[in-house]
């Protein structure tokens, strides 16, 4: 009885452990994760006052050059 018992455990665990069934939202939920963190931290640098201020100044010097 133990040893059918001990069987049914480790058909059940190595069930479990090969199920590949879910991965792929996982693995969509992990890309979309990882996609609004690289969104996020692209924001923050165009936002941020050096890259504002490179953009203005060729702006500036763009509309500001004689023809």
């Amino acid at each position: 009885m133990l040893l059918k018992l001990t069987q049914g455990i480790r058909y059940r665990v190595t069930t479990l452990a090969l199920d590949e069934a879910g991965m792929s939202t996982v693995e969509y939920a992990i890309g979309t994760i990882a996609a609004a963190a690289f969104g996020a931290i692209l924001y923050g640098v165009v936002t941020g006052d050096s890259i504002v201020g490179a953009l203005t100044n060729i702006i500036n010097r763009a509309l500001n050059t004689r023809v």
